[in-house]
């Protein structure tokens, strides 16, 4: 069941009807009408698991509760690894197993050594990555003090698996959603009209142009060997809008439908293209991620090699972008795609301009030269790690890259898709920038995008998004970038 399917949309409509109609006087009965709708969600996706997530939530629960009671610091301690080692020893498990083996056989067979130790048949459980980075920041929280265990289980289940953002995140911590769940919610008319508009624009992302996108992306990248150059910088490029189409268009909808419901999550991008260096890229990438792993990984890291000044900095950042980068999948490819990350802040650190912050085009309808250059590079940047992402193994990335820089670039790029289809996808880009960039310092592109127009104008544009959406979108009910994750 995914956000852009009928499906969905008749689920929705039930679950909104019975959360402010029948419900909305109750807040226990709304959670667990939210913890109801969740675990019929997270079943419709894939019901195996749904134990999984049970029995996760349960184990957790309890262990918040005796790690605040605790009054004896090794049982505090103990309480905590327990918790940790259950999140990280079900991640390794389901998702990096098989990794391990494949890579501990590769190895030996370089020395000549056989051993074949065989793989299990292990299928990734939906969204893990997100409900189990959520437990392990929520007791690592509670023992820091910064937050309170929640007695209340309806409470906490909800947490763990709440809907909208259960499958592809954004990766909510509990400070930010358990004093909403906890608290009684009143519909907000200008907040739920606000996140429709939200949904609207990620379908129109989500439809109109990463599914369209991956009609031209997917035969480039699977057959790549022969093509020119320019074809192969094509793809390049439009992958790289795709992932951020598909990827932020559900951090949008998630975001509206949670508005339309009474709750404000957290916000996973903030317009990444237009950064004007890679450490800025990052602050607007991916967002409650990144926030995550700086929080748990690269400051206490950071506090740890402090004693060795920019060496200390720069091996910080690269194991936490490596992180990120492994967070992704138990693939070389992933592991590189951090790592080159991580290295790309080795001249920001060097120059001490990683943390310096400037608002693009302040009081500006356009950039100067230099931002534009800055954003363009920075672009750059990234669209060449989105071909190790995007490539299944780290040597068809390399053979893509060593087909990419020939002569052939120059040439006319041979693109499989129809010449009509190809141009509304490069219509819908520019289309997409340009209200992205109009509505760059709002919460998202249509947040007040055309308010100063009348009345009659403004609906019209957004009876257009409709129409366009229903007319180029691609219906083939593709699945998020991201719920493999």
């Amino acid at each position: 069941m995914v956000f852009t399917s009928l499906t969905f949309l008749l689920f929705f409509t039930t679950f909104f009807f019975l959360y402010w109609f029948v419900f909305k006087e109750n807040v226990t009965l709304q959670n667990l009408l939210v913890l109801i709708a969740s675990y019929l969600f997270y079943s419709w996706a894939d019901w195996r698991f749904l134990s999984l997530l049970i029995c996760i939530s349960i184990l957790n629960y309890y262990l918040g509760i005796y790690i605040e009671k605790s009054t004896k610091p090794k049982i505090k301690n103990l309480l905590l690894y327990v918790g940790l080692i259950q999140g990280i020893g079900v991640l390794a498990f389901f998702k990096y197993f098989n990794f391990f083996i494949d890579s501990f056989n590769e190895v030996f067979h370089a020395l000549n050594i056989h051993w074949n130790i065989h793989t299990l048949n292990i299928i990734i459980p939906l969204g893990i990555s997100f409900f189990t980075f959520r437990t392990i920041s929520y007791l690592l929280d509670i023992d820091k003090g910064k937050i309170h265990a929640t007695k209340d289980w309806i409470v906490f289940f909800s947490y763990v698996a709440f809907f909208p953002s259960l499958l592809s995140g954004p990766i909510d911590k509990a400070k930010t959603l358990i004093p909403q769940l906890e608290q009684k919610r009143i519909f907000d008319h200008d907040s739920a009209t606000d996140g429709m508009r939200q949904i609207l624009w990620g379908l129109f992302k989500k439809l109109v142009i990463a599914d369209n996108c991956a009609t031209i992306t997917n035969p480039i990248f699977e057959g790549h060997s022969g093509l020119p150059a320019s074809t192969l910088l094509v793809g390049a490029f439009l992958y790289s809008i795709q992932v951020y189409a598909d990827f932020s268009g559900y951090s949008d909808m998630a975001i509206g439908f949670s508005r339309l419901i009474g709750f404000n999550i957290t916000k996973n991008f903030d317009f990444p293209f237009f950064a004007q260096n890679i450490a800025e890229f990052w602050r607007k990438w991916h967002i409650s991620l990144t926030s995550w792993v700086t929080e748990y990984v690269f400051t206490p890291l950071s506090i740890k090699f402090r004693d060795y000044n920019n060496f200390g900095l720069i091996l910080a950042i690269v194991i936490n972008l490596t992180i990120v980068g492994i967070w992704h999948g138990a693939k070389w490819t992933n592991i590189f795609y951090g790592f080159i990350h991580g290295c790309y802040f080795i001249p920001l650190i060097i120059f001490g301009t990683m943390n310096k912050k400037k608002r693009i085009a302040k009081d500006k309808l356009l950039p100067s030269f230099r931002e534009f250059i800055n954003v363009l590079g920075t672009f750059s940047l990234v669209m060449f790690t989105f071909i190790i992402f995007r490539s299944e193994s780290v040597i068809e990335a390399f053979h893509y890259y060593r087909e990419l820089f020939s002569l052939s670039i120059f040439s006319v790029p041979h693109i499989s898709s129809d010449k009509y289809s190809a141009t509304i996808t490069v219509l819908s880009i520019f289309i997409m920038f340009a209200i992205e960039w109009l509505g760059r310092e709002q919460d998202h592109a249509l947040s007040q995008f055309g308010f100063k127009w009348p009345k009659p104008v403004l609906w019209s544009f957004y009876y257009l998004i409709v129409f366009t959406i229903l007319v180029f979108g691609s219906f083939e009910n593709r699945q998020f970038i991201y719920s493999q994750f």
